[in-house]
């Protein structure tokens, strides 16, 4: 009598649970309220059971999809969006299933990823503000942004969905407050000028390196993944390819328009490894989502006293060289609007404006939008000074001061001294000093740090930069 009964409740509990698996399962990034990336071809995806027959129709085509799920349960449609800012609606049904997406709206998809810089609110964090937070919050009530949300996560294998999130949202002061700053912002101006919905999804984690944001195959070349120790206190926190697990691959089948990374701060002791490391970050990404070489904008950490003495000028130049290397990339300097005491500078508009300035003339087509200050280009020996040539300087180069700060020069000694710098032309940077009779080396801003004195016409600030490579 026990054997059957056994039987029975295991004939019931293998029932009950074919039939919770048959009901159509959505990541949660496929929801109410999503932005569906304008004039493409979208996936929706999820799972059922296996041979489960899924009938789904859209508002905006004619008619209706029909698949049968893979022998794994999963399946997967690729719908072609159009430019309608009308609101549409997502019909999926099956044996066991009815389900209605609605509130969804065609735009441009921004994912905004890295470490606490990216993740600061526009609340700001504790004792650290976020300036001009507040009358952001009190403004961001917009039907025409909406904001997803996930939670930092890392995991040993490649997740299929994000384990915790908070879902597609409406901007308003409720949700924006504790939203990204930088993200937001950037949203919320690209909406405003291009005049269509946007939608910001925001994938990031305070403290760090960019070796946990890199799938395997594009970690292991640079290390053995097999020999970390398997930290879990913080949840694979630090962990090579652990939160491109968690916080990545999930959503590389949702179609984007570009990403924005701000991080670098957590990898400052290692500016060599970090060069070759986020070119490769970008191609693993372009590859895994699989749509071409998508827009790659990053922030450049800005200067900070950083109290363990770490030389952070050597990854604003990592950084600046990666430039060089990433296909359609762009990078907004900070060196002008760091902060003496925090890693997290409180000026996140500014930061926001300048990778909005590179995605509106890169991405949308403003060619008319400066969007890059002078970059180092040659220098010329004559007169007993230094003469340095910018590229990006179309309109001159400028500075609020008569002879420009942050500026060192040195001979063939490699000691470098404090250098007097004034602009010539409006175009050219002379550089000289009583101390150096024969320079051959000149540094701008190489301190942890400085303030930024050097701009083009519309005041977008120049990386420091060195004309030497001496160690």
């Amino acid at each position: 009598m026990k054997k059957l009964v056994v039987v029975l409740i295991s004939l019931i509990f293998l029932s009950s649970n074919e039939s919770l698996f048959a009901k159509i399962k959505l990541p949660g990034i496929i929801a109410s309220n999503m932005v569906l990336q304008r004039n493409s071809s979208v996936k929706i995806w999820g799972w059922a059971k296996s041979g489960e027959k899924i009938i789904i129709k859209a508002s905006w085509i004619a008619n209706e999809i029909k698949i049968t799920t893979q022998e794994n349960g999963r399946w997967e449609v690729a719908l072609k969006t159009t430019s309608s800012k009308a609101t549409q609606t997502i019909q999926l049904s099956s044996l066991e299933s009815n389900i209605k997406l609605d509130n969804i709206l065609f735009g441009e998809v921004w994912i905004c990823s890295g470490q606490s810089n990216m993740r600061m609110p526009l609340k700001g964090y504790t004792g650290q503000p976020t300036f001009e937070g507040n009358a952001a919050i009190a403004n961001s009530r917009n039907n025409n942004i909406r904001l997803f949300s996930i939670t930092e996560n890392g995991h040993p294998t490649p997740l299929d969905t994000v384990g915790s999130y908070k879902k597609w949202n409406i901007a308003s002061p409720e949700n924006t407050k504790d939203f990204s700053a930088v993200a937001y912002l950037f949203g919320q101006k690209l909406q405003e000028i291009l005049d269509v919905p946007v939608g910001i999804v925001m994938t990031s984690w305070g403290g760090t390196r960019i070796q946990p944001w890199m799938s395997k195959e594009a970690i292991t070349p640079f290390l053995d993944v097999n020999k970390v120790k398997k930290d879990t206190t913080e949840k694979y926190k630090r962990i090579p390819s652990a939160i491109y697990n968690a916080m990545i691959n999930p959503i590389t089948s949702y179609t984007i328009k570009g990403v924005l990374w701000y991080q670098g701060e957590t990898n400052r002791d290692e500016p060599k490894l970090y060069q070759q490391l986020l070119p490769e970050m970008v191609k693993d990404w372009r590859n895994q989502w699989n749509l071409g070489e998508f827009p790659f904008y990053y922030v450049q950490i800005a200067p900070n006293k950083y109290i363990d003495k770490s030389k952070s000028q050597f990854q604003r130049e990592a950084q600046l060289k990666a430039l060089e290397v990433i296909p359609n990339s762009g990078m907004a300097v900070l060196s002008d609007i760091g902060s003496e005491q925090t890693i997290h500078p409180p000026r996140k508009k500014e930061v926001a404006e300048r990778l909005l300035f590179i995605a509106l003339n890169k991405t949308y087509g403003f060619k008319d939008v400066d969007c890059t200050g002078p970059i180092y280009k040659s220098m010329e020996v004559k007169e007993g000074a230094l003469f340095l040539n910018f590229n990006f300087a179309e309109t001159g180069i400028y500075s609020p001061e008569l002879e420009i700060s942050n500026f060192e020069i040195a001979g063939a000694d490699k000691i470098f001294h404090p250098a007097k710098a004034v602009i010539i032309n409006h175009k050219q940077v002379k550089v000289s000093s009583t101390e150096v009779n024969d320079p051959v080396a000149v540094r701008y801003g190489w301190n942890n740090w400085f303030v930024g004195t050097l701009f083009d016409n519309n005041m977008l600030p120049a990386s420091s930069f060195r004309t030497d490579n001496w160690e």
